[in-house]
């Protein structure tokens, strides 16, 4: 069991955590690249394509929060054991308890 919590902790820190952290930087960025976008061609009148972006970033970022929202109430909810940091610590304590019946063992 102990090798499958490592496993899963290595995931969750190397792949989920950044990815998440990733779509959200990007999210911001595009906002930052619209509001830029939107400034730039505010003589000209035609800042429709800076108002798209910062559409989207926001729509982005908003995302990513609810994700990570949702994660921490599915994790806190049934008591999964997901840090706040992404680590991954479950309650395997009553794993011991199991037993198997004679016939599915030869």
């Amino acid at each position: 069991m102990v090798p499958a919590q490592q496993l899963i902790n290595k995931f969750s820190e190397f792949i989920v955590t950044p990815a998440i952290f990733l779509i959200f930087t990007a999210g911001f960025f595009l906002f930052v690249w619209g509001l830029v976008q939107f400034l730039w061609n505010l003589d000209e009148g035609s800042h429709e394509e800076g108002k798209s972006h910062m559409r989207w970033g926001i729509i982005g970022m908003f995302v990513m929060v609810t994700v990570y929202g949702i994660i921490a109430l599915i994790s806190n909810t049934f008591d999964l054991g997901i840090g706040p940091d992404g680590s991954y610590n479950p309650d395997v304590s009553r794993a011991a308890d199991i037993t198997y019946p004679g016939y599915f063992i030869k």
